[in-house]
C-alpha cells in the first residue's frame, strides 16, 4: 500500500519529533500526514515550538502507531522543504471537524512540506 492510501485509510496516532538549532528536542502528538501529488509530506502546523524548531533545524521524524492490538505503523525520517499559509489550501486538508458549541481557535496555522528522506517499520530496522 502506498503512504498516500496508508494515511487515507489507517488509523492511529501520530508524533512529530523536532529539534531547535541547538538540539534540544521537542516532540508532540499530530495528525496523519498528507501524502501530495508530488510525493511531499504535508502537516497543518500551528505556530508552537514542533513549528519554531522547524525555522533553523528542517529535521523531522514522524512516528505513526496504528490503533489496535501489537506494535504496527511507520516511521518517517523528513527534511522540511517550505512552507505556505494558503487558508483556503489549509481548510480544503483538514479532516478534523468542530461542534459549533467548540469552534476551533483562530491561532494561525501553517501547511509544512517535507520531502520523505527515510521510511522505516514502526519495530525494527527494516534492514540497512
Amino acid at each position: 500500500m502506498d503512504l498516500k492510501s496508508y494515511f487515507e485509510n489507517t488509523s492511529g496516532t501520530g508524533i512529530i519529533s523536532t529539534a531547535d538549532s541547538d538540539g534540544n528536542v521537542d516532540c508532540a502528538i499530530y495528525a496523519r500526514p498528507h501524502v501530495m501529488e508530488d510525493g511531499t509530506i504535508a502537516l497543518i502546523m500551528r505556530d508552537r515550538l514542533s513549528h519554531k524548531n522547524l525555522q533553523s533545524n528542517p529535521k523531522a521524524a514522524y512516528m505513526f502507531i496504528e490503533k489496535g492490538a501489537g506494535y504496527k505503523g511507520k516511521r518517517l525520517y523528513l527534511t522540511k522543504v517550505r512552507e505556505d499559509k494558503d487558508k483556503e489550501r489549509i481548510e480544503s486538508l483538514k479532516r478534523r471537524s468542530y461542534p459549533q458549541d467548540h469552534p476551533p481557535t483562530e491561532e494561525e496555522r501553517f501547511l509544512v512540506y517535507f520531502q520523505l528522506d527515510k521510511e522505516l517499520p514502526l519495530v525494527g530496522s527494516g534492514g540497512k
